[in-house]
């Protein structure tokens, strides 16, 4: 999902296509070209967090490090912010990372 729409292009055996269209669009089209397998998101917080908006979202997985970059969009407040919705392992690692592991209630 992109709001720069370019052609498609592979790596390996892995083809990336570049699409305008609404999360649960894309998520259905993703669904279809899996065939049954995994449908993994990638991409920043604005991406992520529409997905969660349409709550087409089953297992998040973040890993957060504690290095600040600058400016850029948040994906939460708190990750409190989902547990309405979703249960929550927290796992800190010892490189300083800690994994936030999200699954639907």
């Amino acid at each position: 999902m992109t709001h720069h729409e370019r052609p498609s292009f592979a790596l390996s055996d892995t083809t990336f296509h570049f699409t305008g269209a609404d999360p649960a669009t894309v998520l259905a089209e993703a669904r279809k070209a899996a065939n049954g397998k995994d449908v993994r998101l990638g991409g920043g917080a604005t991406t992520i967090r529409e997905f969660l908006d349409a709550d087409l979202v089953d297992t998040l997985h973040v890993a957060v490090s504690p290095v600040e970059l600058g400016g850029g969009s948040r994906l939460w407040e708190s990750p409190d912010d989902l547990l309405d919705r979703f249960h929550v392992d927290v796992v800190p690692s010892a490189s300083g990372v800690t994994h936030h592991l999200f699954w639907r209630r």
